[in-house]
């Protein structure tokens, strides 16, 4: 399998006046084409920032970052912003969706950026909604949906431009255990795609649905589990 996120020697510090803060201290980690992996660890452990990192919102105090075949870690934020439209989907604990926007329009937005037409953009993102199951909620904004539909809607923006990557950051975390266990399946459906998947949580429930958990703690990879029996 190719190799999508290769980390090296991965240093991230935070400076506060005098005090340095060591986010992240030399991480190695390779994660293949069609992975499933989840990024679990205790507050302050440096979880979200290896998200901001592997989703090109951040670049290492030092280090490399080889995102498939494409050196980032040292990119400006225009050049960043470019390689985040095109390689990684992202969904969010918050939803992240304009609020005075329909469903398909929220799913077009990656479309718009990516210079596509508007005609393309429309017939996109309708095909990507209805993969999700919300065929009959695209008129509908926000507000007139659920917790569930709204997540739906967004793991629909993350994958309209057919990203090498999905990123999820806690996205089950204001869900019922039900609505959950619904967006976990359809995560499921995507990895089985040929999606990689990587996952941020601290619930170890969602957890056992990736097949390899990495386990983070003070800022380094404390140990990595294979799962060999995922949840489905």
């Amino acid at each position: 399998m190719e190799t999508v996120i290769s980390l090296d020697k991965i240093v991230k510090n935070y400076y506060i006046g005098s005090i340095t803060v060591e986010a992240l201290r030399s991480v190695d980690l390779e994660i293949k084409q069609n992975e499933y992996v989840a990024i679990m660890g205790p507050s302050g452990s440096g979880k979200s920032t290896l998200m901001n990192l592997i989703g090109c919102l951040d670049t290492p105090t030092s280090g490399t970052y080889i995102l498939n075949g494409t050196d980032v870690s040292q990119m400006d934020d225009n050049r960043l912003a470019e390689i985040r439209n095109q390689e990684i989907g992202f969904i969010f604990q918050t939803f992240n969706l304009l609020p005075r926007y329909t469903a398909l329009e929220n799913v077009t937005l990656p479309l718009i950026y990516a210079g596509k037409a508007k005609g393309e953009r429309v017939e996109k993102a309708k095909q990507t909604l209805q993969e999700v199951g919300l065929a009959d909620r695209m008129d509908h904004r926000p507000n007139e949906l659920s917790g569930g539909q709204r997540q739906r809607v967004a793991v629909a923006r993350a994958l309209v431009n057919n990203p090498s990557i999905i990123l999820a950051d806690e996205p089950t975390g204001n869900l019922d255990s039900k609505t959950s266990v619904d967006i976990m399946r359809l995560f499921g459906q995507i990895h089985s795609l040929g999606n990689t998947i990587v996952l941020v949580t601290h619930e170890e429930s969602i957890a056992k649905y990736a097949h390899r958990i990495i386990r983070l703690l003070d800022g380094e990879i404390d140990h990595i589990e294979i799962n060999k029996n995922p949840e489905k």
